[in-house]
C-alpha cells in the first residue's frame, strides 16, 4: 500500500485519481484550501487525511505546512488542482496572471519543494497534470498556457535534480475533460457544453495510474491523452 497526496482531490479529475487509489486500499492525504472543504474531503473519502493549505498563496504553504502532521514518506506526490481564466494578452490584467501562476505553478513547485524530503525517503514519483494548453498556446489562453509551460518546465527540471534520488517525475497532457473546470471553460467561451463531447475523468485517471503502476526500473517522462473525434 502506498501513501500519496493528491491537490484538487474534490473534483474532476483529482476526485476521479481519489477514487481510484482508495478503492486499492492506498493511504490518501488531500490537500484541501480550507478546513470546511478538509471536513467535506474526510467525508467524501472516509480514512483519508487531509492537509490545509491555499495554492493561491504559495508563500503561505510552508508555514501552513509546518503547523500541521505529515506523511514521513510518500509514494507520490499528485499536482491535480488549476484554475483557468481566458482573456487576450491585452485584455488580462497583473491580478489574473498573477493568480494563475500562483495555482497552477508557483505552488506546485513550492508544495513539491516542501515535500521533496517524505519522496526521497520513498523514492516515489511526482505526477503534473497539466494540459494541451502546456505544449501549444492559442488565442485567449495566454494566461493559462503560460502557467502550464511553465509546469512543464518545472517537471522537466525535476526530474534531471532529482534523478540521482530515485524520484520519478511524470507529466501527463490531458485534452478537453469533463469536468467543472470544462464547464467553467465553455462559460467564459460562451460556447455551448456538451460533456459527451470529451473525455471522462476516470480516463485520465486511468493514465496517472499508468504511470504510477509501471516497473520501478523504467519512468514515463511526458504522456498525451486526447478525446477520441
Amino acid at each position: 500500500m502506498g501513501t500519496h497526496l493528491i491537490t484538487g482531490g474534490g473534483s474532476g479529475i483529482g476526485e476521479a485519481v481519489a477514487e481510484r487509489l482508495a478503492a486499492r486500499d492506498e493511504e490518501l492525504w488531500l490537500l484541501a484550501r480550507d478546513a470546511g472543504r478538509a471536513k467535506e474531503l474526510r467525508e467524501r473519502f472516509p480514512g483519508a487525511r487531509t492537509v490545509v493549505g491555499d495554492l493561491a498563496e504559495p508563500e503561505r504553504l510552508s508555514w501552513a505546512l509546518g503547523h500541521q502532521a505529515l506523511p514521513d514518506r510518500l509514494d507520490s506526490l499528485l499536482h491535480i488542482a488549476g484554475v483557468v481564466d481566458l482573456g487576450g494578452v491585452g485584455e488580462l490584467t497583473p491580478k489574473v496572471w498573477n493568480h494563475q501562476l500562483a495555482v497552477n505553478l508557483v505552488a506546485p513547485a513550492e508544495l513539491t519543494r516542501l515535500l521533496l524530503p517524505q519522496l526521497r525517503a520513498a523514492r516515489g514519483q511526482v505526477v503534473f497534470v497539466n494540459s494541451g494548453a502546456g505544449l501549444r498556446a492559442h488565442a485567449q489562453w495566454g494566461a493559462y498556457a503560460a502557467s502550464k509551460h511553465g509546469l512543464k518546465a518545472l517537471a522537466d527540471a525535476l526530474r534531471w535534480e532529482e534523478s540521482g534520488n530515485g524520484v520519478r517525475v511524470t507529466t501527463v497532457y490531458p485534452g478537453r475533460t469533463a469536468t467543472p473546470m470544462q464547464v467553467c471553460v465553455h462559460q467564459q467561451e460562451g460556447a455551448e457544453y456538451d460533456p459527451e463531447r470529451w473525455m471522462t475523468p476516470e480516463s485520465v485517471a486511468a493514465t496517472v495510474l499508468a504511470a504510477l503502476d509501471l516497473p520501478k526500473d523504467a519512468e514515463i517522462t511526458d504522456l498525451s491523452v486526447r478525446p477520441r473525434g
